[in-house]
């Protein structure tokens, strides 16, 4: 037995009193400098809803605890809100993660992915990664999805993949011609259909396919709660297909993704739609300003449907996207389809009015 002498005692007591009173430790500054404005992500600067802090302050308590209580509640609320049952619904960090886990699913070498191109390259990297073949088709005319070039491309293919809005075009491909793909597309081939964007969308003519999902054996739709709920740093995203395809997805994802603390602003988010509409007026607000001050310097801009847009410079982007960081504007990565189109973020209004300037700057 170790030594409880009073003395011994005593001197415990003092170490434990002279620890307690010394000062937290102060934690290394890990976000951008104010002096940077970051328009390179297609975050939401806005950030969570006050009622999705709040959820999280209020959760601090049971970050003690594995998240399955709070992952079972964000499963059930969604399952609600999309009409389906629980086993119909798959949550995990983010989007980004639930890509790879399509990929593991659906890909290989003998099952090769059809994308477009330009689209997000994140499924292509993971398919590539275990030996698929990845097969881009070229956006049509209108910068959507060819729906018959990409049909023809799925003949033997594990996996189609739309991302609508696409990014990093920020247009969207008609509901019309979405339908006409997954209609044309072999029914032992899963088509994949990423909404990250959806909720910034206001043309008639676009049109979510949760609907198919829930019903069609060869359809997943992924959500995410990064963009227009601003909580890309908390990691959170769901897919939405039949039984079947959500226990092949699960068998390849870790356990436990989601923290409990994503999971609880989470499902505090789903019920806070006055934020979704607040954060999507002052997007299009915000976005229609950049658009005009790029025409008004002569040039073109993508029609958008996203909290980004793509600008054509009418020259290789690259130097001026380095001239831009220079002068502390983070803007997107090159596109090798695009080579002459810069994507930009929409952040807040004197962020914008930040990137004009450098723009301008760096590009006369």
């Amino acid at each position: 037995m170790p030594d409880l002498s009073r003395r011994s005692f005593t001197q415990l007591l003092t170490t434990a009193a002279a620890a307690a009173a010394m000062p937290a430790p102060v934690l290394a500054r890990t976000t951008p400098t104010p002096s940077v404005v970051r328009l390179s992500s297609n975050e939401n600067p806005f950030g969570p809803s006050p009622a999705a802090l709040a959820s999280m302050r209020e959760a601090f308590p049971l970050v003690c605890r594995y998240p399955d209580d709070e992952a079972d509640a964000l499963v059930a609320a969604l399952a609600k809100l999309h009409g389906v049952p629980a086993s119909q619904v798959l949550i995990g960090a983010g989007s980004g993660e639930l890509l790879r886990v399509a990929a593991l699913a659906f890909t290989g070498p003998q099952r090769h992915l059809v994308t477009a191109d330009p689209t997000f390259e994140a499924l292509g990297q993971h398919s590539r990664s275990i030996g698929a073949e990845v097969r881009a088709v070229p956006l049509d005319a209108r910068f959507a999805h060819d729906a018959g070039r990409m049909s023809e491309a799925s003949r033997g293919a594990g996996l189609v993949y739309i991302c609508n809005p696409n990014n990093p075009t920020a247009t969207i491909t008609p509901d019309k011609h979405v339908r006409e793909l997954i209609g044309a597309v072999p029914p032992q081939t899963m088509v994949l259909v990423d909404e990250a964007y959806h909720h910034y969308v206001l043309s008639p003519e676009y049109k979510s396919v949760v609907d198919l999902a829930s019903r069609q054996s060869n359809v997943i739709v992924l959500r995410t709660f990064s963009k227009i709920y601003g909580m890309a740093g908390l990691r959170c995203g769901y897919a939405v297909a039949s039984e079947d395809v959500i226990r092949k997805m699960r068998v390849h994802q870790m356990w436990d993704t989601v923290n409990v603390l994503a999971a609880v602003a989470a499902r505090t988010s789903l019920a806070d739609q006055r934020h979704v509409a607040e954060h999507r007026k002052l997007n299009e607000q915000t976005r229609t300003w950049v658009a005009g001050q790029m025409r008004a310097h002569g040039h073109d801009v993508l029609p958008s449907e996203a909290n980004f847009v793509m600008i054509d410079v009418g020259r290789e982007v690259r130097p001026l996207i380095l001239a831009m960081r220079g002068r502390g504007v983070h803007v997107g990565r090159v596109f090798p389809a695009m080579p002459k189109h810069l994507r930009v973020t929409i952040g807040k209004v004197e962020e914008m009015k930040r990137f004009v300037e450098a723009f301008k700057a760096a590009a006369s």
